[in-house]
């Protein structure tokens, strides 16, 4: 009888320590995947009945076969309505020949025919996602202007509903059908270049929108090698803590050290070309409360997403890699999770990185910089032909661009021409920010090598960057792009759902793509 008492009292005992092991609830929020989209076809006729989508550059309606009692009841409707067909604008139709729904989209306007082709079927998928019928698009349009349509429909149709339980419905998921005159090339141009790149964003908006207890260091380098199984000319390499100790990566390690959740560096290193490879450095902070300097609490959930730079060098790589890019890339992701627990770095402290360089932590907060900086250093040993960095960096940025713009830093012309060129091509438009040598003079530390922050305010955006070149030899070409201000929609656009952007997937694509080393 005593001896089962004692054991009791054991059992209560030991139960919470080993509770303690649990990282977590250890328990999943979900099972299942996010609904599955529409799928896209390409024929050379339009169907007769469902949704018609009639892309439309002015007035005019395209050629498309419609009998001539819908025609004329479309170009009716148009003239009530004044519809003038500009980029941006729609018209829907009901009740007019065998069609359940009919929607103009307008395409007319300045700049790149691809890029307002591409938001046409962005804001088609957005204006019909509650639309239970399968949907053909029309517009007199060619192979490369239906893959453009098809990229846009499948970027604007993204969706993340893992989540939702309650009163949930399946979505549509009826086929969309895009009109051309010549299916077969449309068809081969979007199997090997556009899904690849709509493949790749949705990586890095998946990333993102997971909550912090699902997505950190270890989870977010599992996920990631799930997307690239089976992608050919891929190599993945993953340092642990104690590999990072052994090198003396103290900067990103130090980030990290508050948190249960230990820090790693990913290099995924795709091989599709010749010479050296570009590198692309993103940061991963997958969850940033702040640390010992604590963040507000309005709004902290938005930094389940501070890792939104590593996402989207991953998402990019994932695009070259399955269009099979005439390219060499290696994407860093540097992860951690910044916490204020009992083994936190405390504002004061010193850390060393790699290289040997050491930094004075004057404030926690500014930790994104802290795990690029080892990054860098690391991903330099592998000889690239430039880096590029990208990161949800600061505030600063988001003041002086808002949502409009990345910004972007540079120490090489060339290298920032070509990011510019590849944001207007894209849509993932950069601005070009200041890099002034008073800012490394400001960031010079008392008693270390640099100082993680000014302390008063200054240009935060242009001091971060500053930080971060620091660890990057200036003979590499060398550029930064804080994302901070375009990572996250607070509203639908065209081919960006409200959420997360997966901004700079599609620049990095391009980037690679076109640079050349100078």
């Amino acid at each position: 009888m005593y001896r089962h008492v004692i054991a009791l009292a054991l059992a209560s005992i030991a139960t919470p320590t080993i509770a303690q092991t649990i990282v977590g609830s250890g328990i999943e929020p979900g099972t299942t995947a996010n609904s599955q989209v529409r799928p896209v076809d390409f024929a050379t006729q339009i169907d007769r009945d469902g949704v018609l989508v009639i892309l439309t550059d002015g007035t005019a309606l395209p050629e498309m076969g419609l009998d001539a009692g819908t025609a004329a009841a479309v170009r009716a409707a148009i003239a009530a309505a004044k519809f003038e067909g500009k980029a941006e604008s729609s018209l829907t139709l009901r009740g007019i020949g065998s069609y359940a729904r009919i929607q103009l989209v307008g395409t007319m306007g300045d700049g790149d025919k691809a890029i307002r082709l591409r938001d046409a079927g962005g804001k088609a998928a957005q204006d019909l996602k509650d639309e239970a019928y399968p949907v053909s698009i029309a517009g007199n349009l060619s192979a490369s202007d239906a893959a453009s349509v098809a990229l846009g429909y499948n970027l604007g149709q993204y969706r993340f509903d893992r989540y939702k339980t309650v009163g949930k419905t399946a979505p549509p998921v009826q086929k969309v059908t895009i009109v051309t005159n010549d299916p077969r090339a449309a068809e081969t141009e979007w199997n090997t270049r556009g899904r690849a790149l709509a493949d790749g964003v949705t990586l890095s908006r998946d990333l993102a929108t997971e909550p912090a207890n699902v997505i950190y260091p270890e989870s977010f380098v599992a996920r990631v090698r799930t997307a690239f199984a089976g992608v050919p000319g891929v190599k993945i390499e993953v340092l642990d803590e104690p590999a990072m100790r052994r090198m003396n990566m103290g900067s990103i390690v130090g980030v990290g050290q508050g948190s249960r959740r230990p820090s790693r560096i990913m290099l995924v290193e795709y091989s599709g070309g010749s010479g050296a490879p570009l590198a692309f450095v993103g940061k991963g902070i997958t969850f940033d409360s702040g640390g010992i300097s604590l963040k507000p609490g309005s709004g902290m959930w938005e930094m389940k997403s501070d890792m939104s730079g590593a996402a989207s060098v991953m998402g990019a790589a994932l695009s070259l890699a399955k269009s099979r890019a005439p390219v060499n890339v290696i994407a860093v992701a540097a992860l951690a999770e910044n916490m204020p627990g009992g083994n936190a770095q405390r504002p004061g402290d010193v850390v060393r990185t790699m290289s040997g360089k050491t930094i004075e932590i004057l404030n926690t907060d500014a930790e994104g910089r802290l795990v690029l900086a080892d990054a860098n250093e690391y991903v330099a040993t592998k000889k690239p032909a430039g880096i590029v960095n990208i990161a949800t960096l600061t505030g600063s940025i988001v003041q002086a661009l808002n949502d409009e713009y990345a910004g972007l830093f540079a120490r090489d012309e060339g290298l920032a021409r070509a990011l510019a060129a590849a944001g207007t091509v894209t849509g993932e438009e950069v601005w070009r920010m200041p890099l002034h040598k008073n800012h490394k003079e400001d960031l010079k530390s008392d008693i270390a090598d640099i100082k993680n922050v000014v302390e008063g305010g200054g240009p935060g955006a242009s001091l971060g960057a500053t930080f971060i070149g620091y660890f990057v030899d200036e003979a590499t070409p060398w550029a930064h792009l804080d994302i901070a201000g375009v990572n996250w929609a607070d509203k639908a656009g065209p081919v960006t759902p409200k959420g997360a952007s997966g901004w700079g997937v599609r620049l990095l694509d391009q980037l690679a793509r076109n640079w050349k080393a100078e």
